[in-house]
């Protein structure tokens, strides 16, 4: 990671990102507490989560129209576009404006789509082949070491004095991550016109991960794990507020545990890819979230508190292996479209899983359905695991060290007995 980080073009690009995703930690889970707070609904409260990933069916449109600008210009535009669109916020008091923080999740949504699209192209240009796996993992311990304080802060400024505090804070972090890339100097790519039809243009994205073996594998095990995965973000308010008897802000606390496993994840994600692959990564962690979800079928706080741990692990590896493996299998012109459909197959199931779990909290048991939860994630990451040769690392190259001669014998002196070697 100091090697990534020693680039003086990628610590800029760092620096902007820190404070967006600063911004990201400390709003995401204020949202859905605000929603709990104003309604007392566990199910209103998990259909934030739901309205923020619903926008992922646009994803060919936005993938099309990244892929038709010069990277940092647009991800500046789009971090100042962020901001705007959550100053409908400081409008919600009471529980009958709770539409106004759906409306906002789900333009968040989108500009996160948006941005997600952007960076893997800014990343792309900014850093060499054999070191993403590393700005990936750089960038994913900061973003799980954020949950740290970042969600644990923001039902703190909540409690204390509502959420428009909070979506100020959120505004400026995202014109300051628009400041700082404005200073960056990279290389801009002219983006290339397509020469086909606008129609095929938006559905190439999804053509090259069904045609490539391994990003069509890891789509297909993710996206399966991705159908129950949803289920969480409703059931851990269940979890904390029938089975922990605690008040929904404690959820802030379990997120905060969840960042302490993301932040050991982050920093291993990297040397994990480089010795089991893309794809190995991958599956590792969509594993690991079985036994977590298993964990919190039985509500005790310190095993909550130790499967949190264990699903904070499991994502940056996910999320490392899967975005360096789309990076390295896609060309530069085709990436934005690639990177959004990819977003799209796995928030799809993601989202039906969301909606699906908003609606079974309240006529089902939540340990059952955290039971299920641990069942169908494991046995994703089991088809996965056995797909990994096809990202398979390279093998390490042995030198070739060449053979001496030994000098012909001296006039009148004794030859070496000759040994007979068995034939190569």
């Amino acid at each position: 990671m100091r090697t990534v980080l020693g680039r003086p073009d990628f610590r800029l690009l760092f620096g902007a990102l820190l404070a967006s995703m600063a911004a990201e930690s400390i709003l995401l889970l204020a949202l859905a507490i605000w929603v709990k707070d104003l309604t007392g609904s566990d199910g209103l409260a998990g259909a934030t989560i739901f309205a923020i990933i619903a926008p992922m069916m646009l994803a060919p449109l936005v993938g099309w129209v990244v892929d038709r600008y010069p990277r940092r210009p647009f991800f500046v535009a789009a971090n100042l576009a962020t901001a705007a669109l959550l100053t409908p916020l400081f409008a919600v008091s009471r529980p009958g404006d709770i539409w106004i923080i759906y409306v906002v999740a789900g333009l968040y949504g989108l500009s996160y789509l948006t941005l997600s699209a952007a960076l893997a192209g800014l990343i792309r240009q900014l850093v060499p082949v054999e070191l993403l796996a590393d700005a990936n993992g750089v960038l994913q311990t900061v973003r799980q070491g954020l949950r740290l304080a970042g969600p644990l802060a923001g039902a703190a400024l909540y409690a204390a004095v509502g959420g428009w505090l909070l979506a100020g804070l959120a505004m400026a972090g995202f014109v300051t991550a628009a400041a700082v890339v404005t200073l960056l100097r990279a290389p801009e790519d002219t983006p290339a016109d397509g020469g086909s039809r606008w129609t095929a243009e938006l559905g190439a994205g999804l053509r090259h991960l069904v045609g490539e073996p391994a990003l069509r594998r890891a789509l297909l095990g993710y996206g399966l794990g991705s159908l129950v995965m949803g289920f969480t973000e409703s059931l851990i308010f269940a979890y904390v507020d029938q089975g922990l008897r605690r008040d929904a802000t404690f959820v802030g606390v379990l997120v905060t545990v969840q960042g302490l496993g993301g932040l050991v994840g982050g920093l291993f994600s990297a040397a994990l890819v480089r010795r089991a692959g893309e794809v190995g990564a991958l599956a590792v962690g969509v594993t690991l979230f079985g036994p977590a979800a298993l964990a919190l079928a039985y509500p005790a706080l310190w095993l909550g508190f130790a499967a949190l741990l264990l699903a904070g692990l499991s994502l940056p590896l996910i999320t490392v292996g899967l975005n360096t493996l789309i990076q390295r299998r896609t060309p530069a012109g085709l990436l934005g479209r690639v990177v959004a459909a990819a977003e799209a197959l796995v928030s799809g199931p993601q989202a039906v899983s969301i909606g699906a779990g908003a609606l079974l909290v309240g006529v089902l048991d939540f340990r059952l359905l955290f039971v299920l939860v641990g069942v169908v994630t494991t046995g994703a990451g089991v088809f996965l695991w056995r797909g990994r040769r096809l990202s398979a690392p390279p093998a390490p190259s042995v030198p070739r060290i060449p053979l001496q001669r030994r000098p012909a014998p001296a006039a009148g002196s004794e030859a070496e007995p000759q040994v007979a070697r068995p034939a190569r």
